[in-house]
């Protein structure tokens, strides 16, 4: 049995799974997010070694909108982060970021509510002690206590990125700065990494890079992959590529998803080998409409919810949030499994990744 024909067996069978999906454009809120920039020169040489040291699903997740969760970054199986909503312990207003923080942490006081495949990146013992939020700045500042310090060379872009994209996702936040002890850290304490400004989402977030590239002559793109729990539950993940400099990012992230993850990594594909990209608008209004051709779909057939989500999430995140709207094979009536119109302009969620316990 040929891929495409598994892709078609699997959005067949996935559709039975999904009743907390999307069933309109009440259900999208507008996200938090940050364009992606070039990182440091100063700090290449450095995200470089670290990169270097460094089941097809019967269900689906909610992709919805939902006051009560709490949106942390966590290590999956195959050492990637990835957004994961979950219902934290109601408490003062005031220390949710706190809580969030300390969701993340080794062995923390929230391990139970961790899914199964996931885990924490900050080093077991570290407290939260302070997460203060500068608003005409919109920046984090956080304190922790020393335990902080105690992680492996390797993990450390990994500890920066769960930090940054975490506290980032919250409205009102888009830099974070990082304290040890009441002292400033200007720079990572085990592998250096400069801290000499603001993290931002700019840093990116499971950073791939091909052999020979180099960062200062390319522009990084985020892309939103799949991959399953292991109880088979699909969830989204960011991946951050390099594409060269000058490209219109959008396309450039569309032609990063459409050529599939790399192998080894746990990500699967959401589209077919047969999907191809006929064109990129932006409209005055600020709505992005893709163009897709793909010869495995009828008309009037609805798509794989997944294949759409993925779509809407990698736009969105490369297009300062637009709103977005997708056309296939020339048909201006797009319907996903979820009963989502797409071919409507629609906008990221709040929400992604609700895993089930």
């Amino acid at each position: 049995m040929n891929r495409n024909r598994r892709f078609r067996n699997t959005a067949a069978v996935s559709v039975l799974a999904f009743p907390l999906l999307l069933s309109g454009c009440s259900l999208f809120g507008a996200g938090s997010s940050a364009q992606i920039d070039p990182p440091p020169a100063d700090v290449e040489a450095q995200m470089l070694e670290s990169i270097g040291a460094e089941k097809t699903s019967s269900e689906q997740t909610s992709f919805m909108t939902e006051e009560a969760l709490s949106t942390v970054y966590l290590e999956n199986e195959h050492g990637l982060l990835a957004p994961v909503a979950l219902h934290l312990p109601e408490g003062d207003a005031s220390l949710k970021l706190n809580r969030m923080l300390e969701t993340i942490v080794q062995d923390g006081p929230y391990d139970s509510l961790i899914p199964a495949g996931f885990a924490g990146v900050l080093p077991a013992g570290t407290e939260v002690k302070a997460v203060t939020v500068k608003q005409d700045e919109k920046l984090a500042v956080v304190e922790f206590n020393g335990a902080f310090a105690d992680y492996a060379k390797e993990d450390e872009r990994k500890i920066l990125e769960a930090l940054t994209w975490t506290l980032t996702g919250t409205p009102g936040v888009e830099k974070v700065q990082l304290w040890v002890d009441g002292e400033k850290l200007n720079e990572m304490p085990v592998g250096g990494t400069p801290l000499d400004r603001p993290l931002s989402r700019s840093i990116g977030i499971n950073l791939e890079l091909r052999d020979g590239s180099s960062l200062s002559q390319s522009s990084p793109v985020v892309v939103y992959f799949s991959a399953a729990t292991p109880d088979g539950v699909q969830y989204f993940v960011p991946v951050t590529r390099f594409v060269p400099a000058g490209n219109d990012p959008v396309q450039a992230a569309l032609g990063e998803l459409l050529q599939g993850p790399q192998r080894g990594d746990g990500l699967e594909r959401v589209v077919t080998d047969n999907t191809k990209l006929e064109s990129v608008e932006k409209s005055q209004d600020g709505v992005v409409t893709v163009s897709l051709q793909d010869d495995m779909f009828e008309a009037g057939e609805k798509l794989p919810a997944q294949m759409m989500q993925s779509l809407v999430l990698t736009v969105a995140q490369n297009a300062d949030d637009s709103k977005v709207r997708i056309w296939v094979n020339g048909q201006k009536e797009v319907i996903g499994m979820d009963n989502q119109k797409y071919s409507e302009p629609v906008v990221r969620p709040e929400t992604i990744n609700a895993i089930p316990l």
